[in-house]
């Protein structure tokens, strides 16, 4: 079934922001994120930081990464990042592609529309999944998270306005694909349309703020397709 309202917002959006764990892949699919989280713990420990019970509990690595901004020590955020990076770009290699995602990419591309990624996830991983997967071509420009600056991630809009500028575009004829509440955050802060892709249950009640709530990415091919009649 799709999403009332989606027609609405695909009619008026030139740009298409995709968030990229979520509506383009699943990038930890085979390589355990928890593992990588261990691993970014283990690297902080090293530089004799004191870890927080809930860090120590954390299975997500992107809020372990998230945590260096908290300690003022540049040069241990920047080695942090360069490891979460490297996990990231080996992770892309087996990375779980989402169902229709590069049908939404494929899609969004042939009605004419651009297709950007903004993603919390490293440039380098995407840009490595997308060249496996020959979709390089149709995705342009890829934001990832600002290089040793996990304090601009989403919610912070940072990611989504560098895209819409890189770009030349305006925020209103924009909207962003996201599974995440940050996401929505993000783009509602740029003053961007936000899509949420409700992937797991308990998603769709968490995406009240979302201009419309999808289940599936198949519904975004429909509405491009119904675009185009």
């Amino acid at each position: 079934m799709t999403a009332p309202g989606l027609a609405k917002v695909i009619d008026r959006a030139r740009v298409i922001l995709l968030d990229f764990d979520g509506p383009v892949c699943s990038i930890f699919a085979q390589h355990s994120a928890s593992t990588v989280a261990h691993e970014l713990r283990r690297l902080l420990v090293n530089q004799a930081v004191t870890l927080p019970p809930e860090i120590l509990a954390e299975r997500d690595p992107l809020a372990v990464l998230r945590f260096t901004a908290t300690l003022g020590r540049p040069a241990v955020v920047r080695l942090v990042d360069e490891a979460m990076t490297r996990e990231e770009v080996t992770a892309a290699r087996t990375a779980e592609p989402t169902p229709y995602g590069r049908e939404v990419i494929v899609a969004a591309h042939q009605t004419g529309r651009r297709i950007a990624v903004v993603s919390n996830n490293s440039a380098a991983s995407v840009h490595a999944y997308l060249s496996a997967r020959r979709l390089t071509s149709y995705v342009h420009p890829v934001i990832g998270r600002p290089e040793a600056a996990p304090e601009r991630m989403k919610p912070d809009p940072f990611p989504v306005l560098a895209a819409v500028r890189e770009l030349g575009a305006q925020p209103a004829e924009c909207v962003l694909v996201g599974d995440s509440v940050s996401d929505i955050e993000a783009a509602h802060a740029a003053g961007v349309a936000a899509i949420g892709y409700a992937n797991k249950p308990g998603k769709r009640e968490r995406f009240s703020a979302a201009d419309v709530v999808i289940d599936s990415m198949a519904e975004l091919v429909t509405a491009f397709a119904v675009d185009e009649l």
